[in-house]
């Protein structure tokens, strides 16, 4: 079970949104490569980047203080990154800076062609990151809420060749709620390829639930607000995953 740190960048800043909301945001750091290098030293083996900025603009906006990062700690782990990625150009100035995963989002149900193109130019790089509520597919930073079927999305670009599916329920991201394990679990089933569980993340119980499907097909989870706020402590929640799971 991967337990992946999330550095969410705002204006070069680290922050955290309540639910996608960029005028709920609490700042956590300064520095996002200090940050990057704790995560690493503190045991992580993949950390999860988002361009907030980039998400909302179309395209890049935090690529100095992603850089940095790379820079830091691209060398030691695998980094994947989302927000504001719309071109072939962005994703392999990104692969070659040292990035591991580039995460699809918005254009992957906006422009279903570009998404295909990036599969087949960098295979074995391609996340697609699935944003829901009620099981419906939203976009544009969450802030369009579309007819689209997770499951539906989710086989289409298995079909495409992507190689993993970050799946977040919106309504709980940021609010530590708990994960919703069901919804997770039922994308992951109908899958062959991996899920990676995001959104609401509140403590130990989440990650003992989680280890409890991974073989259900969910690989990993996204920590977030919990990790900086304390309500999770990530050594003791990796000590655990691997108590459980090996």
């Amino acid at each position: 079970m991967l337990l992946i740190p999330a550095i969410d960048l705002k204006d070069g800043h680290c922050v955290r949104l309540k639910q996608g909301d960029m005028d709920q945001s609490t700042t956590f750091g300064e520095e996002p490569a200090v940050m990057a290098r704790n995560w690493v030293d503190k045991g992580a083996r993949r950390l999860h980047l988002v361009d907030l900025n980039g998400a909302f603009a179309g395209h890049p906006k935090n690529e100095m203080a992603i850089r940095k990062i790379l820079k830091e700690v691209g060398s030691e782990v695998d980094v994947q990154l989302g927000g504001g990625i719309r071109d072939l150009d962005t994703i392999e100035r990104y692969l070659d800076a040292g990035l591991r995963y580039v995460i699809i989002g918005t254009a992957a149900v906006k422009n279903p062609g570009f998404l295909q193109d990036a599969c087949t130019a960098f295979g074995g790089h391609i996340i697609v990151g699935l944003d829901a509520r009620d099981g419906k597919v939203a976009t544009d930073g969450w802030s369009k809420l579309t007819r689209h079927d997770v499951v539906d999305l989710g086989k289409k670009y298995e079909d495409y060749g992507v190689e993993a599916i970050i799946y977040t329920d919106i309504g709980r991201d940021g609010m530590l709620s708990g994960i919703n394990i069901d919804a997770t679990v039922k994308l992951a089933q109908a899958l062959a390829i991996p899920v990676i569980a995001s959104g609401g993340l509140k403590g130990i119980a989440d990650i003992e639930a989680l280890c409890d499907v991974e073989s259900e097909g969910v690989e990993g989870v996204i920590c977030g607000r919990a990790i900086y706020s304390g309500d999770l402590n990530f050594e003791s929640a990796l000590a655990r995953a691997r108590e459980l799971n090996g």
